[in-house]
């Protein structure tokens, strides 16, 4: 009983927060939880994220093809990566103070940097599945525009994808593609680090390390990218 009035009193406060009150309360825990803290299949925001991705995705591509009406397939993509990046979902959970609310074990809770930026980044994606799951693609849909709006008017400001950057440079200046390969897998299974090498012929190679080998290239290519001086250092 005392667990429920707790999950009921933090749905509240997250309603105040995102604007939408759900009555599913034990769903909203899942989107909140990292599969440290919880055991099982359905306990942690696993499923959610990968759903609240697609959502996210839809409605951030519903609303580029409206605003900008003569943009190129290549443009309006460049600008979706941006939007739906790690970078831009942690961004949204900061604004929320998201951070307050997300259930983790205690070796997460110890770690720094892009590996907490991806957690924040996964629940955002989870809580949009939530309400998805709970009140449909509108309320779904007004989350989204309502807390990506800053995003919207500060995009020519994010970065573009990385990997995609340091191949239009790499076929430019050296007519090569990059390539990439995991040097190394380690971490326990709810929180691997891959380390990925990228390797562009007549430049010194990069490395990556990421809990995704997607999201390791990702970071070796901008490292790659800064240290030549094609993209100014990430603050």
């Amino acid at each position: 009983m005392a667990a429920r009035g707790a999950q009921q009193e933090e749905a509240g406060r997250l309603a105040a927060l995102i604007g939408f009150e759900f009555s599913d309360t034990e769903r909203l825990g899942r989107a909140l939880t990292h599969s440290s803290a919880r055991n099982g299949k359905d306990g942690n925001y696993e499923r959610l994220e990968f759903l609240g991705d697609r959502v996210l995705g839809l409605v951030i591509a519903e609303n580029l093809f409206t605003l900008f009406p003569t943009a190129s397939e290549g443009e309006l993509s460049v600008r979706l990566n941006q939007l739906v990046s790690a970078e831009a979902c942690a961004r949204v959970a900061d604004n929320l103070g998201l951070h307050r609310f997300i259930k983790t074990g205690q070796d997460v809770k110890k770690l720094t940097g892009k590996r907490v930026l991806s957690i924040r980044a996964d629940v955002v994606e989870s809580v949009i599945a939530a309400i998805y799951l709970e009140g449909g693609l509108a309320p779904a849909r007004r989350f989204i525009e309502t807390h990506w709006k800053p995003l919207f008017a500060d995009g020519v400001t994010l970065r573009r994808d990385a990997k995609t950057e340091l191949q239009e440079w790499a076929h430019a200046n050296h007519g090569e593609t990059p390539v990439y390969h995991v040097e190394d897998r380690s971490g326990p299974d709810h929180e691997p680090r891959f380390t990925v090498k990228v390797t562009v012929k007549g430049v010194a190679p990069e490395i990556g390390v990421d809990r995704s080998k997607r999201a390791a290239e990702q970071v070796a290519a901008a490292r790659l990218l800064e240290r030549e001086g094609v993209w100014a250092p990430a603050d």
